[in-house]
């Protein structure tokens, strides 16, 4: 069992088997309260703001998700308005609607599949009082009308099925899609088999410059958009944005060694996406470095390619040692077999282990696998 922190309990929640009481189980060594702290900090992360102001009481049970163990009366209300969702502290009444949740369930909602994902028992009460005064009925239905709204939108969260990926970097702030750049059709393409995995996705750059407190919109995108998901973001700046399923790790792209540290403390990626200073020698450092962790069926993402043929960059149209000149090699590396190296060749790592190169523009993404297949046989020239 991890740490009982936010970090651990995520990653035991994550990591619970669907099908055998598992996140039962992780419920029931770290503790309903703790669990349930966490589960709400995730649910309250995927809400955005709200046009009128309501409160959702919501009451989890179990921990067992049929209800047939101990109930852990643990509640929170929920305040919406135009700045979010958040935890309404000192509240204990007045909630316009309430909803009723067993713990595990809610587990599952968050962190199970998309199949287990749908098996919600859920109860929605909304309030009304049992004798209301007649003139007293039209404001009591309108806020009955808001609490519906609002116990809704909590619960809409809870869909397996996240929103489409430009919708959430407009949301969060990422310039992964308008204005910008358009990025994200191309991620939502080669991702969305991924969306519903336990990715573990690390992105250089999380943007805010040296302020601690900005930056983070991708991050978040990715948060919401891997719902199983842990993100991590590196940066060269001190940054405090870390929340239930997002870490932020302070170093520079351009050390390799302190890179493969890094890769090999995570312990395997999914997902890298290089983001970062888009220097020609730093992108080629990262992906030296860090390509060798991404797992088999993962991908490595470089973004912004116009610097390769910026001088200040480090670019430029005969430039060695550009982001393009790689990707040209790893094209390459790709056909390693259709062409002859001469005798007690030996292929190189990404030669073995790039399985496709997709160019877009501005944006590459590299696929990880082995790069085995047979190539056809070569007829002498005589």
């Amino acid at each position: 069992m991890t740490d009982a922190e936010p970090w651990g309990v995520v990653a035991s929640l994550v990591g619970a088997s669907d099908l055998d009481g598992g996140h039962e189980r992780v419920i029931a060594e770290i503790g309903p309260e703790k669990v349930a702290g966490v589960l709400v900090t995730e649910l309250l992360s995927r809400c955005g703001p709200a046009a009128e102001e309501s409160v959702v009481r919501l009451e989890l049970t179990g921990p067992d998700a049929d209800d047939t163990g101990p109930v852990s009366g643990i509640a929170f209300d929920i305040g919406f308005g135009p700045e979010g969702a958040a935890v309404v502290e000192g509240e204990t009444s007045g909630a316009d609607v309430r909803i009723t949740y067993p713990i595990a369930d809610l587990a599952r909602a968050l962190y199970g599949t998309r199949a287990t994902g749908l098996r919600r028992q859920h109860e929605l009460l909304a309030r009304w009082p049992d004798d209301p005064d007649p003139a007293e009925v039209p404001p009591l239905l309108a806020r009955r009308r808001r609490g519906v709204r609002a116990g809704h939108a909590l619960l809409r969260e809870l869909r397996p099925v996240p929103p489409a990926l430009d919708d959430l970097a407009v949301t969060f702030g990422s310039d992964k899609w308008g204005g910008v750049h358009w990025y994200t059709p191309h991620y939502e393409r080669h991702f969305a088999p991924l969306r519903d995995a336990p990715v573990h996705l690390l992105e250089i750059g999380i943007g805010g410059y040296d302020d601690p407190r900005a930056g983070g919109g991708s991050l978040r995108m990715w948060q919401r958009y891997f719902r199983r998901g842990l993100i991590y973001g590196l940066d060269v700046h001190d940054k405090r944005l870390d929340e239930p399923r997002v870490r932020t790790i302070r170093g520079d792209q351009s050390d390799s060694a302190f890179l493969d540290r890094l890769g090999s403390g995570l312990g395997g990626l999914d997902i890298v996406i290089d983001d970062g200073s888009h220097v020609n020698g730093h992108v080629l450092t990262s992906f030296a470095a860090l390509f060798p962790h991404v797992r088999p069926g993962g991908w490595y993402v470089i973004e912004d390619l116009q610097t390769s043929y910026w001088p200040s960059y480090g670019g430029g149209p005969s430039a060695p040692g550009t982001t393009m000149g790689l990707l040209r090699s790893l094209i390459d590396g790709l056909h390693h077999k259709e062409y002859d190296h001469g005798p007690g060749h030996e292929p190189s790592y990404t030669d073995a282990h790039v399985t496709g190169v997709h160019l877009y523009h501005n944006i590459a993404f590299i696929e990880k696998g082995y790069n085995d297949e047979p190539g056809p046989a070569r007829k002498p020239q005589g």
